[in-house]
């Protein structure tokens, strides 16, 4: 080595420290904490022109959605699947009753869905997405792709309760 790469490398400055992963940045395999219960990270879904992403969780032989978006700051919802069926995705009604409660549309948007990992779904294609909200604050959220509907119903989650443990 050269006396001048050695002076060089004297006043050089040193690498910045990579940055840390954000939830919105998480893949399968890292892992993160929601409400005090870690998960592993198996799967990811994000819809085109959406800046949000579903991430596929597995804590043990248990399976949940955290749905992450980024608005003004972050927001969680955390979801559960639950067994039902719609026939049409053109007849997706605006109000839907469930278990005694009343979910009201909020949201409806479509896009070309990315998948990695373990998903519902597989990688590619158009996913048309329905999310409602009940007045006891409930969440319901309805996906539709390649002729297959998925439901899911969850709740809000503070973004305190959120962290990554190992990314």
């Amino acid at each position: 080595m050269s006396i001048w790469k050695r002076i060089g490398n004297i006043f050089s400055k040193p690498e910045a420290p990579a940055a840390p992963k954000s939830m919105l940045d998480l893949s399968p395999g890292d892992i993160c904490e929601v409400s005090l219960v870690t998960y592993e990270v198996t799967g990811r879904t994000q819809t085109s022109g959406r800046n949000a992403v579903v991430l596929t969780l597995r804590d043990g032989s248990s399976i949940g959605y955290l749905y992450i978006e980024q608005r003004e700051q972050l927001q969680y919802a955390l979801y559960q699947p639950i067994d039902g069926r719609l026939d049409n995705p053109a007849e997706v009604p605006a109000t839907l009753e469930l278990d005694d409660y009343t979910y009201y549309l909020e949201e409806e948007y479509e896009g070309y869905a990315s998948v990695t990992g373990q998903t519902p779904y597989m990688n590619g294609g158009q996913q048309h997405v329905w999310q409602y909200q009940s007045d006891e604050s409930r969440l319901l959220r309805v996906e539709w792709q390649n002729g297959r509907f998925m439901l899911y119903e969850g709740e809000k989650v503070i973004p305190g309760d959120v962290k990554v443990i190992r990314a």
